[in-house]
């Protein structure tokens, strides 16, 4: 089938493109008098064309940039554009911020639009993971509304900057500043209430959740979601209700609420699907992302892979690698394939994608930056497996290589962790736990028991005694006894609680339900119990019928569902 033929349209932009730069006549006074649509089409033509050096020099006068943003629907090709001029070592997001902080001690009169500016500006930024320069933009946004007065329309501008600044700071892991624009955040609000002016704060309160979820404290994260949800309307812009959903869903996971992730998430990936999918929108792969982490939490790992993949695709065809989103959908690839392929041993694209992840971080963030510690742990997890594949005795030196650098990754991690959170977190206890599992693994036994102590201890202490994490870390305790320290009591007492929790929470189909009978069964074979062997040898065999029998239902709704039902439907399940 023949191509179709240019449009006139097309083709004018594609002549003015070859005539500005060939001919060496670009007038920019000329240009600069078309519509915003059209100067934009003309600009990513030059992007198309390779142009970047005259790109990057038009993108960086923020008068034209400001233009550009106001291209809404042409979002994802202004994300790519911009990407291609950073990693073509344009100085384009420098210039954009040095123009902006101008305004700082100009003498220009500070009006409404100048701070609108900023405010799209950190908001660019922000969806295209430069966090570091939106905090900057918007550290000066809030410095012109407080200069220019306290009115209400003001107050409004300043509470978008905190929400705005809020997720950049808790994305970058600067918990501590994010901690103050929460508090800020609040007292703003305060003084919209007193003025009857209180804008929707659905949008922040998401925002607040999720400074909460990356902190690991879930049951504020969770009663946040909760308020969020319940000022959402069909009056607010589509993007602020995905993201609300989105992060209400993941709160639900991290409680163990799956039937309300479920019909969250659902609707957000549907919702984001019927507006961005034909634009690759980056609003679509987050949401997709946080639908993977629904699958993957929920025990449907096979689908999870997928849904990781079509997410990275995404984010890598805009972003194309050295992005900060491009990164993070590596490493929950990697991770979501070392979940899959756990009792395959097939590890190394798992590897690839933590190698890459912790690559393009290398890169793009400053040096011991906290999002490597994750990266890291992904990594040494993968790594410890790799070496338990080489037990047959005849690579014993690459075994001993695979093992100290997953030691040193898993160290460097906990480092990084303990740095941001203290003792007293489930990310710090979490990275006690995977180095419990390698001292096991590495026959340092009573290293790993105090690893495995300690991640309980605080995972108990935070979550309370029958949360998944706690159960995770007692089945790796009751292995270290039942396999390695011969104390099969403390094991037998130790799996029976583990299942107790898995039970509890997942149900009679859960997979990881099938160590804690194999470890049971292991622990009264040594015992010479045969009784309880045969027993829990039966309940294996009636796992696995169930396993295999239990198709886990994903899918999605024909048709979405209005969002007043949504969240009527919601919450009918607290």
């Amino acid at each position: 089938m023949s191509e179709q033929p240019c449009s006139l349209y097309s083709l004018c932009i594609n002549v003015a493109v070859t005539d500005c730069v060939t001919l060496c006549r670009f007038c920019k006074k000329e240009f600069r008098i078309l519509p915003d649509n059209v100067l934009f089409d003309f600009y990513y033509k030059m992007y198309t064309e390779k142009r970047l050096c005259l790109l990057g020099v038009e993108y960086s006068e923020l008068e034209v940039f400001n233009r550009m943003l106001k291209v809404k629907h042409k979002r994802s090709k202004l994300l790519k554009s911009f990407q291609s001029l950073i990693d073509h070592g344009s100085n384009v997001m420098e210039e954009l911020l040095l123009s902006y902080t101008k305004y700082r001690t100009g003498s220009e009169m500070i009006t409404m639009n100048v701070i609108d500016t900023g405010l799209k500006l950190g908001g660019f930024l922000n969806e295209g993971g430069w966090y570091n320069y939106s905090i900057e933009i918007l550290n000066v946004v809030e410095e012109l509304c407080k200069r220019k007065g306290k009115n209400a329309n003001l107050l409004c501008k300043l509470l978008d900057c905190y929400h705005k600044r809020l997720h950049a700071e808790s994305v970058y892991c600067m918990f501590k500043c994010a901690e103050d624009t929460f508090e800020l955040a609040l007292s703003t609000r305060d003084e919209l209430d007193k003025l009857n002016a209180v804008p929707n704060l659905a949008g922040l309160y998401a925002n607040i959740s999720a400074l909460f979820f990356v902190r690991s404290e879930y049951d504020e994260a969770y009663q946040w979601a909760l308020k969020s949800l319940k000022l959402l309307n069909d009056d607010l812009p589509p993007r602020i209700v995905i993201e609300v959903l989105r992060q209400a869903s993941k709160s639900c996971v991290v409680k163990r609420r799956f039937s309300q992730a479920k019909l969250l998430i659902h609707q957000a990936v549907g919702l984001a699907s019927h507006l961005y999918y034909n634009d690759h929108h980056p609003c679509y792969s987050d949401a997709l992302m946080d639908y993977g982490y629904y699958l993957l939490n929920y025990d449907t790992i096979k689908e999870s892979v997928k849904v990781y993949e079509k997410a990275l695709a995404v984010r890598k065809e805009i972003f194309e690698k050295n992005n900060v989103h491009v990164a993070i959908g590596h490493e929950d690839l990697a991770y979501a394939l070392y979940v899959n392929e756990y009792s395959s041993g097939r590890f190394y694209l798992a590897r690839e994608n933590a190698d890459r992840a912790i690559r393009i971080m290398d890169k793009i963030l400053p040096k011991d930056h906290l999002m490597l510690a994750s990266a890291m742990r992904v990594k040494a997890l993968i790594l410890e497996e790799i070496a338990l594949d080489l037990r047959d005795g005849t690579r014993l030196q690459e075994q001993d290589q695979l093992l100290l650098e997953a030691e040193q990754l898993h160290k460097s991690a906990l480092a990084l962790s303990h740095s941001a959170f203290g003792e007293h977190n489930v990310q710090t206890a979490k990275h006690y736990g995977n180095l419990g599992r390698l001292y096991q693994t590495m026959m340092k036994y009573d290293e790993a028991e105090k690893m495995h102590l300690r991640a309980i201890s605080i995972k108990e202490q935070l979550l309370g005694p029958d949360d998944y994490e706690v159960g995770l870390s007692i089945g790796h305790l009751a292995s270290l006894y039942s396999y390695h320290m011969k104390r099969h009591r403390s094991a037998e007492k130790l799996y029976k609680r583990s299942i107790h929790i898995s039970l509890k929470l997942f149900g009679v189909f859960y997979s990881g339900l099938e160590y804690d009978y194999r470890g049971l069964i292991h622990v009264y074979t040594e015992l010479n119990d045969i009784a309880n062997m045969v027993h829990y040898t039966h309940i294996m065999r009636e796992w696995k019928f169930l396993r295999e029998s239990h198709e886990t239902s994903n899918a999605f709704p024909e048709r979405l569902e209005s969002l007043n039902t949504v969240i009527t439907e919601f919450l009918k399940m607290c």
